[in-house]
């Protein structure tokens, strides 16, 4: 399924960076977020060859339906960045 997404990084270290991938106007449950997080890790792999990227997948528009999946550290990072305003978001689409 094809869903429209926005792509994001914060920089966590001078080397490595959290990929934050948002979804616009979708709401997801877990098995397929987890499911669009590992396709992200995958092209995220073949293009840059980093085997185990920290993605954050964003889901939601408002305060209610606002919802970050990822590991908790990332997630941590991801929020304060959007928070700051800190994140810039750009169009991306899986293959």
């Amino acid at each position: 399924m094809s869903y429209q997404l926005l792509y994001g990084t914060v920089r966590e270290s001078p080397r490595r960076v959290i990929h934050a991938v948002r979804l616009v106007d979708a709401l997801l449950d877990d098995a397929a977020l987890a499911h669009l997080a590992e396709q992200i890790r995958e092209r995220i792999f073949t293009k840059t060859g980093e085997p185990y990227a920290a993605v954050v997948v964003v889901q939601g528009h408002d305060k209610e339906t606002l919802r970050l999946f990822g590991d908790a550290y990332a997630v941590t990072r991801v929020r304060a960045a959007m928070f700051n305003a800190a994140l810039r978001w750009s169009g991306f689409a899986l293959d």
